[in-house]
């Protein structure tokens, strides 16, 4: 009897646009130079003009990259914009989704590199070592985890030079989905990105969930991602990011621990963050308060 080949993997790829034109065309050279080829690309334009749009389809045309591009016409939010392509490629028989941003560059090898690390079995996830775009010698994420009394994310070797000191992590505990791969049975049983969080935290609490159910995460050091970090939203000190990191953050402890814990977090987040409210200027800090009043005003969904 001939043996059966098995299957090879198909990657959907999700990436999100919002203003996001001149970042285009870097994300569509990385694609195309992909060794690993049995992917497609699902792009959501969540900006006011479809100019992203097209220029998405002229350079999935001019790469040879099969590509759906949905134009929403409105900022639905990163969280609705990656469950929107998640679903695509869920449709379309995917048998995994690669979330990325599309502020990052990255080598020929890099979906071949993380396709490789997963197994479909004990591996469901995958992720890249990050360094910033404009020095690519510095890590930005090199490994993290979330820390279980405070739910901080810290990533290990945060502007540092990159010397290797990390590379020798199997498993972390915690990544950002600006690049991360998944295996397509990870939503059945872990759901999508909650919406209500719309930008920031949505990765965390997803990944939270992952943990729950038990979920690894692999580190693949050798898969290297640039990432031109907050491109989007404006920096850390924008008007937007200073509320949705506050209201997120709120939101994100009380609906992911109770009792203790929870009064811990909280806490914690408070005692200091309000300080660091008090040096921003004064709009800045406005915006930062009624992050902060929201955040408490939403209603977590039941713990899954």
């Amino acid at each position: 009897m001939t043996p059966i080949a098995p299957t090879l993997p198909f990657i959907g790829i999700v990436t999100v646009l919002f203003n996001s034109d001149d970042l285009l065309d870097d994300f569509f050279k990385s694609l195309a130079s992909q060794t690993f080829k049995n992917f497609r690309l699902y792009v959501l334009d969540n900006s006011a003009s479809d100019s992203g749009s097209e220029i998405a389809r002229r350079l999935a045309l001019q790469h040879g990259i099969v590509a759906k591009v949905v134009f929403n016409n409105a900022n639905l939010g990163v969280a609705k914009g990656n469950n929107q392509g998640i679903a695509l490629a869920l449709a379309d028989g995917c048998s995994h989704v690669l979330l990325a941003n599309n502020d990052t560059e990255f080598g020929s090898q890099t979906l071949a590199e993380l396709i490789g690390a997963l197994d479909g079995k004990s591996e469901l996830a995958a992720t890249a070592k990050i360094m910033y775009h404009d020095a690519p010698e510095t890590l930005w994420y090199g490994g993290g985890r979330i820390t279980p009394w405070t739910l901080l994310t810290p990533h290990y070797g945060i502007d540092t030079i990159d010397r290797g000191q990390f590379d020798q992590q199997e498993h972390v505990g915690y990544a950002p989905t600006c690049f991360m791969l998944i295996d397509a049975s990870v939503f059945s049983s872990v759901g999508m990105m909650d919406e209500q969080y719309f930008v920031y935290y949505d990765d965390t609490d997803f990944i939270w969930r992952m943990g729950r159910q038990g979920i690894r995460i692999r580190f693949v050091a050798s898969a290297v991602v640039l990432h031109k970090v907050s491109s989007s939203t404006g920096g850390g000190h924008s008007p937007f990011s200073v509320y949705y990191t506050n209201r997120n953050r709120v939101y994100f402890i009380r609906k992911n621990l109770q009792g203790l814990r929870r009064m811990v977090a909280l806490g914690y987040f408070l005692l200091t963050r309000i300080p660091r409210l008090g040096t921003l200027a004064p709009s800045l800090a406005r915006r930062g308060w009624r992050g902060l009043a929201d955040g408490f005003r939403m209603v977590p969904p039941p713990l899954r």
